[in-house]
């Protein structure tokens, strides 16, 4: 859905002699035992990582490409897959097209229970090493792990780190983007009554350091048409529990007041909205609002972001307001 009018304020070469010359000196040279012992140790370390590799690339299914899991499958001359693509290949196997049947490799279940993999997301910056069988488990919360894009008015599916998604959000969905704590919108339709189910708008707010993603769309509640505006924090749901917001509307001497946490961008735009967590307005209320003869709708919404500070003495947390 589309607004009539949104209002916006605030390198020594060597020669073959020299070189064989080198290593017949080599020989009869005898390293110290410290030193033997790290080129040993080094070298456990490198054949260790070696196997490793090997071991987990034996784990890769080969259908699919993915790490398997147990139910490991295999076929009678030892060709395995994981149970997801077991089914997908309708029980014949991709190597040699024999019958899968149902024979489990329980061997290589075994050896993968002693492997230690890095997370995948370590280019990222994850740290953490973990056994095999917990490493998918870990991986689909780690927080090192893209966040998608925010962006509510069609299903993209850009992923990545924070400062990427603004860049991509600024430059490809053409969003707005504003400096400051406090934000003063105006939202105009001349035809309240054409309400589907469409983003009417996203702006991206850069205070405290970081970036928040403010909603304001209509949508059907039931039967009957709703406007709703909330807030969205582009980091993790911890960070985001730092920080407060408000929204107010209101005219004809009324007014609505909504005051609450950020959502995570972990959490979908589709789930937030659906959970009502935000300011709802119905459409009556929100006509009544706008005044006059109630055909057009003529919404202001305010609000501010603040960041919640503890305090050292009672231990209860004070606002901290930005200027």
């Amino acid at each position: 859905m589309e607004l009539d009018s949104i209002e916006s304020m605030p390198s020594s070469d060597l020669t073959d002699e020299d070189e064989i010359h080198h290593h017949h000196l080599q020989f009869p040279s005898v390293p110290k035992p410290q030193s033997n012992n790290n080129n040993i140790n080094n070298g456990n370390s490198v054949s260790s990582a070696i196997q490793s590799i090997s071991v987990h690339e034996l784990l890769e299914c080969p259908v699919c490409t993915n790490s398997m899991y147990p139910p490991i499958h295999q076929c009678h001359n030892g060709h395995t897959l994981c149970s997801t693509c077991k089914t997908r290949v309708h029980n014949r196997c991709p190597t040699c097209r024999q019958e899968l049947g149902d024979i489990r490799c329980l061997a290589l279940e075994k050896v993968a229970e002693s492997l230690e993999l890095p997370c995948k997301y370590m280019s990222l910056g994850c740290p953490e090493i973990f056994p095999y069988y917990s490493k998918l488990k870990h991986e689909a919360l780690c927080n090192f792990r893209p966040y998608n894009c925010p962006y509510a008015g069609s299903e993209c599916a850009v992923v990545g780190d924070i400062p990427f998604l603004v860049a991509h959000l600024r430059d490809d969905h053409k969003v707005d983007m504003h400096s400051g704590c406090t934000f003063n919108h105006r939202y105009v339709k001349s035809n309240p009554r054409e309400v589907e189910n469409a983003t009417w708008m996203l702006t991206v707010f850069h205070c405290f350091g970081q970036y928040f993603c403010l909603h304001f769309e209509a949508f059907q509640l039931g039967m009957a048409p709703v406007y709703m505006a909330f807030l969205r924090f582009m980091g993790d749901e911890t960070e985001a529990r730092n920080y407060s917001y408000s929204l107010e509307v209101g005219g004809n001497g009324r007014k609505l007041i909504w005051e609450g946490t950020p959502r995570s961008i972990r959490d979908s735009h589709r789930k937030v909205r659906d959970s009502h967590d935000g300011l709802i307005i119905q459409r009556n209320m929100a006509l009544f609002f706008s005044g006059g003869d109630r055909k057009e709708l003529k919404l202001r919404v305010t609000g501010r972001i603040w960041k919640e500070q503890q305090n050292p003495e009672g231990g209860a947390c004070i606002p901290n307001l930005c200027s």
